[in-house]
Formats: C-alpha cells, sequence, structure tokens
C-alpha cells in the first residue's frame, strides 16, 4: 500500500490508525497521523465529525 506524503510538514508520511465504535464493531481507517514526531499532523472522524490538524500527543496512564 503506497501510504500519502503529510501535505503540512512535507517530510512524513501519513498511516491509517483502526479502531472500535461504541457498539463493539471496528471502525477501519478512523485516524490518519503523520509518522514525523515533530509534524503529529492528525485527520479523524468522530461520531461523523471530521477533524484535523490537532497534534498527537502521548499522554501517560
Amino acid at each position: 500500500m503506497d501510504l500519502p506524503k503529510c501535505m503540512k510538514c512535507d517530510g512524513g508520511q501519513l498511516v491509517p490508525l483502526s479502531d472500535y465504535g461504541t457498539d463493539g464493531s471496528s471502525v477501519l481507517y478512523k485516524a490518519w497521523v503523520c509518522i514525523s514526531p515533530s509534524c503529529g499532523f492528525s485527520i479523524r472522524i468522530d461520531k461523523g465529525q471530521v477533524t484535523y490538524g490537532k497534534k498527537v500527543e502521548t499522554t501517560s496512564r
């Protein structure tokens, strides 16, 4: 699979991420995230709303 180039940083690629819905069904390609740590661009779908531009950050549990 050819991965798309990130148009924000022009140096990374966007990789797809999957998740599970509230009813337990799988949601393929719910988000696409830039693999460049300095960029962190993402585009995602949540409950039918498309959001983009939020930097992906690490959280501690």
